[in-house]
């Protein structure tokens, strides 16, 4: 029979890839679907996303869930959980893989456990006790430290040898308490309780290994929650693993990824304590060092004040001064006697000129009081041979004044005489007389 050609589409690998990936975004039954089966290698990525298989007897598909999705899940999925998945059907692009998006996780088979944990939080979480201002900070070395925890189990060997490998000078006591079935909640928190009565206990550890939602239940009811925000002294929550979340670990002051992990936190590593003291004690020696030595520069100085404000110094100071200025003043005087020798010489030739004159006026004057006291002089007129008539006491100046016995004083001495008659008459005629030359 004759060959039949049929319609043939031509496409690239992205062109196919995009109208498989169309197609089943168009069907409506697969935008919206519940998946169930076994998580199996599962990754979680930095940039929140989650990559994991889910399988089942027969079959396997590749999940992944982003970052809106992780962010809202209750908890972390880990490899064998039964997990009931929402979301669609899709198709990675790059790879051509056909691939589940999900948007929402939870358990499969513990439906009522997950309703009763999700109804716990949102009740203590509206109570505050999630609240990190309900938190009590470790003590930087815990004096004792109470492990409420089964003495069976792996947690207690793993605390124990952290603990003494840090510092073994921590005491541990053991509260020993089943961590799993349905009668182990009201014993842990019990056991709580009585762990922070023993003296000296300044941190509780409490927790168990991994296992299932069912094994971890015990640590997800409310009396052990109640137990943990109640609790006078720190409590940490050491609960399965890394992935493992409990009511416990919301609760507890401080949360412990591994029992070992709660060592170390509680525990302060003796070789970095010894470090951190020797670099406080560094820190001290440099301070104590530092304030020694501003201690000497202050005695310094207040020695120096002091010495400035003694008796001694001081003088010695207004000595040095007073030394300064007399020397100052010389300096100066020499300098002003330089600049004025001149005007001095002057004044000196002009003060003997007045000098002179003066003198030269004087000895005139003196000369003529001088001329006319001798002009004046009583002996100058006797010398002219006058006579001076006294009678002992006064000068006699009239004839008739005379007494009988006078004295004459001439220019080279004195004589006395005796009044006689005849001489008075004589006297007398001649006063009559007018004198002629010869009489004369």
């Amino acid at each position: 029979m004759p060959f039949r050609e049929e319609k043939v589409w031509t496409a690239t690998v992205t062109r196919l890839n995009q109208y498989v990936r169309e197609s089943l975004r168009g069907d409506s039954m697969l935008r919206s679907v519940i998946l169930t089966g076994e998580v199996s290698g599962f990754k979680p990525y930095r940039g929140g996303q989650w990559y994991f298989d889910l399988k089942d007897e027969t079959s396997v598909i590749n999940c992944v869930m982003f970052g809106e999705g992780v962010r809202s899940a209750s908890f972390m999925p880990r490899n064998g959980d039964q997990v009931r998945l929402h979301g669609r059907v899709d198709l990675y692009l790059a790879s051509g893989r056909y691939q589940f998006v999900a948007d929402s996780i939870r358990p499969d088979g513990v439906g009522t456990l997950y309703q009763r944990f999700e109804a716990l939080k949102a009740k203590l979480q509206a109570e505050g006790l999630f609240e990190s201002s309900q938190k009590q900070q470790l003590p930087w070395r815990p004096q004792k430290i109470a492990v409420v925890t089964s003495e069976a189990g792996a947690v207690l060997r793993d605390i124990v040898k952290v603990s003494r490998a840090r510092d073994p000078g921590v005491p541990l006591v053991l509260v020993s308490v089943p961590v799993q079935g349905a009668a182990a909640a009201p014993v842990i928190a019990e056991g709580i309780c009585r762990a922070g009565r023993i003296p000296g206990v300044d941190v509780i550890i409490t927790g168990r290994g991994g296992g299932s939602m069912e094994d971890l239940w015990c640590f997800n009811e409310e009396c052990v929650a109640r137990a943990i925000a109640e609790s006078p002294v720190p409590v940490v929550s050491a609960v399965g693993h890394e992935t493992d979340f409990t009511i416990a670990d919301m609760v507890a002051d401080v949360r412990a990824s591994t029992p070992s992990n709660a060592a170390e936190l509680a525990v302060p590593d003796r070789s970095d304590a010894l470090e951190g003291l020797r670099m406080i004690r560094q820190r001290m020696t440099r301070a104590a060092l530092g304030s020694i030595q501003e201690a000497k520069y202050a005695l310094a100085g207040c020695r120096a004040r002091m010495e400035a404000q003694s008796p001694v110094h001081r003088l010695r100071v207004l000595e040095e001064n007073m030394r300064r200025l007399r020397a100052r003043m010389d300096g100066a005087a020499e300098r002003a006697i330089g600049q004025r020798q001149p005007q001095t010489a002057l004044l000196r030739v002009r003060m003997d000129a007045a000098i002179d004159q003066r003198l030269r006026h004087e000895q005139q004057r003196v000369a003529g009081d001088r001329a006319r006291l001798q002009a004046l002089n009583p002996l100058a007129v006797l010398e002219r041979g006058y006579a001076l008539v006294t009678d002992g006491n006064r000068v006699v100046t009239r004839a008739a004044d005379a007494p009988d016995t006078m004295r004459l004083r001439f220019s080279d001495g004195s004589i006395d005489v005796q009044k006689m008659q005849r001489a008075q008459s004589d006297a007398k005629g001649l006063r009559e007389k007018t004198p002629g030359k010869d009489e004369t």
